[in-house]
């Protein structure tokens, strides 16, 4: 399958190795991949703080960059910006929008939900946790939501995990809870952000995990940054960085 990769923003500027990572995982599970340099941020920071029409030049952009194509994106928000909430800035959406943003898939959901992938062959001889993000979970269906009593189900990245050779899943007594990282969240409320930072990190390193992984890098740079600051607990790792290993 021919798929074109959707970087976010921050992952180019910041984690541009996650990037690299999907794309190995990508061509492992049997795609073609193309990449545009044209591709910019999808408008989320701006949605988030009201900005709407900000995020509507930047969506606008997004939308003809991405026409018509299936579209794979290594976080689950960004993912979500795109197929969710594109609908509430006003634009005025053709039909090949609504197939772009209907075919826009978060890395792990398109590996199990549409390749039908498990396997890709990963080594990571780790104790692992696994936080699940607030996007994936609650807009992207990426797993069980506590608050909706579901009954128990593996989310993608866990089918994923559980292939691993060598990894030992160990999952938070909490499975879905907020990091408290919220993207601007972070910026307008740093204190009580950090306060559940520090608290996820706490649960995440139950069972004696070496690393935390998930399919949010900004989650999981706003708990690797807890981590450092204190100096324990387990680190930080991306899905498609395990994935990738051999």
């Amino acid at each position: 399958m021919d798929v074109h990769l959707f970087v976010p923003c921050y992952l180019d500027q910041v984690h541009p190795e996650v990037a690299m990572a999907t794309v190995t995982v990508l061509r492992r599970a049997g795609c073609t991949v193309h990449y545009s340099d044209q591709q910019t941020c999808c408008g989320q920071p701006m949605a988030n703080t009201g900005c709407a029409d900000d995020a509507a030049v930047l969506a606008r952009r997004h939308l003809d960059l991405f026409a018509g194509k299936t579209t794979v994106c290594p976080s689950g928000s960004c993912t979500s910006m795109v197929s969710h909430h594109y609908h509430d800035l006003g634009l005025r959406l053709s039909a090949t929008d609504e197939k772009t943003m209907h075919r826009t898939f978060e890395l792990s959901d398109f590996l199990v939900n549409v390749l039908g992938v498990t396997d890709l062959k990963a080594r990571f001889p780790h104790k692992v946790s696994l936080h699940q993000s607030c996007h994936g979970l609650r807009e992207l269906g990426l797993g069980v939501m506590s608050e909706r009593r579901d009954p128990p189900k593996l989310g993608p990245a866990e089918v994923l995990l559980a292939q691993v050779e060598g990894l030992t899943l160990v999952m938070p007594e909490r499975r879905d809870e907020c990091c408290g990282f919220g993207g601007t969240f972070a910026v307008a409320e740093a204190d009580l952000s950090a306060r559940m930072g520090h608290d996820r990190c706490d649960q995440l390193s139950q069972g004696d995990a070496e690393y935390m992984t998930g399919n949010d890098q900004s989650c999981l740079m706003h708990l690797d940054g807890i981590r450092k600051r204190r100096g324990k607990g387990p680190k930080a790792i991306h899905l498609a960085e395990i994935l990738a290993c051999q």
